[in-house]
């Protein structure tokens, strides 16, 4: 991760690498999401996105604003899995 140690702010080429995402990853948590939807047809509150193991694609939907992820996860946002 780029950051400017005087400011603290990122750089532009930090933003546009963080927002690639491995296809497959995506895939996983699309298919997570969908089948969450199949079994709760009403949404009480909706997911900020879905933590997802990077070696075996398991993942789980997330609704707290500050997700604790493991280091071998990855998060995936809504914007992404609905897009």
């Amino acid at each position: 991760m780029n950051i400017n140690l005087k400011n603290g702010t990122q750089t532009k080429t930090t933003k546009k690498v963080q927002d690639l995402v491995d296809p497959n990853i995506l895939k996983s948590a699309k298919e997570i999401y969908s089948t969450y939807c199949h079994f709760h047809v009403k949404l009480a509150k909706p997911p900020i996105g879905v933590a997802i193991d990077k070696k075996t694609h398991r993942g789980q939907l997330l609704f707290t604003q500050r997700p604790i992820l493991l280091p071998w996860e990855n998060f995936i946002p809504m914007n992404k899995i609905e897009s």
